[in-house]
């Protein structure tokens, strides 16, 4: 398993790389697009909708959605100052701190939406559509300037969870002895936790010493932290509607990984929470 995962990583991570410093907004958008497509795919099982039928119809609906939002607004003014997506970042704050309250009173907190699929798609069509308008509003940013500014700043939040999400583990597996949300993910420990932001915590550092972005330390620094406590709980989320749904992986599109759902979980809260942060805020 560990063996797939390294070649798997090998695999997707300069295509990640390649696709965020060469596509242009609209290219970059419309890959971003398809991969909400398949994310709605694969909620449909934490939906519990059974059907093959029903969880193509969600993403094909999905994508219809992300589509004609695009396309009520101008080509390559896809920014955060728009209503239509900074509308669609303050919401993913608002949906987060929901989850926040599902996740820590979960399992009480589930019999007001364990059994009623509408809620859960609606969880799975905050969860993606606001993810789609914090990935293609942090890519635009500062494009007339700098072409690729928008794009440091998605790999810097890639690194950011993916270090959080590193860090987490290898802390965990050394020093991890106290259970973080045991009813939810009983795998994760404090320790682990702690672990991933510290590593966070370098790789805002290094990266605002080295990246060429130009943005107050202090600023840097606490949408970093913000966004990094936004992936854990963006993680625990999707383990606890997995639990919900009995499923161990969300898919298996990713050979090692599981599916889009459980490489992107941590995302899904990290860049939206960043780029409103960031755009909106600061």
């Amino acid at each position: 398993m560990l063996k797939y995962r390294i070649i798997t990583a090998l695999i997707l991570i300069p295509i990640v790389i390649a696709a965020l410093f060469l596509l242009p907004p609209v290219g970059f958008a419309i890959v971003t697009l398809i991969v909400c497509m398949l994310a709605a795919w694969e909620w449909g099982q934490l939906a519990g909708l059974g059907s093959r039928n029903q969880r193509i119809w969600l993403a094909i609906l999905c994508g219809f959605l992300l589509a004609a939002m695009m396309l009520s607004i101008p080509a390559y003014h896809h920014n955060a100052q728009l209503p239509l997506v900074s509308g669609s970042l303050w919401v993913a704050l608002a949906w987060w701190c929901v989850a926040l309250v599902l996740v820590v009173g979960y399992p009480v907190s589930a019999a007001f939406w364990r059994h009623s699929r509408v809620l859960r798609v609606l969880f799975g069509v905050l969860t993606i559509v606001p993810f789609f308008w914090g990935m293609v509003a942090l890519r635009q940013y500062g494009y007339v300037e700098n072409p690729h500014t928008g794009a440091w700043w998605l790999l810097y939040v890639m690194l950011l969870v993916w270090g959080a999400d590193s860090g987490a583990y290898l802390f965990g597996k050394l020093l991890g002895k106290h259970k973080l949300a045991p009813k939810v993910s009983p795998g994760k420990t404090w320790e682990g936790f702690i672990g991933g932001l510290l590593t966070c915590a370098l790789i805002a550092w290094l990266f605002g010493r080295y990246a060429p972005l130009t943005v107050q330390p202090s600023v840097l620094l606490i949408c970093s932290v913000v966004a990094a406590l936004a992936s854990v709980l963006g993680d625990l989320t999707e383990s606890m509607f997995k639990r919900e749904a009995g499923i161990k992986d969300s898919g298996h599109m990713i050979p090692g990984h599981g599916g889009i759902l459980d490489r992107i979980d941590s995302l899904t809260a990290a860049v939206p929470v960043f780029a409103c942060l960031m755009l909106l805020v600061y």
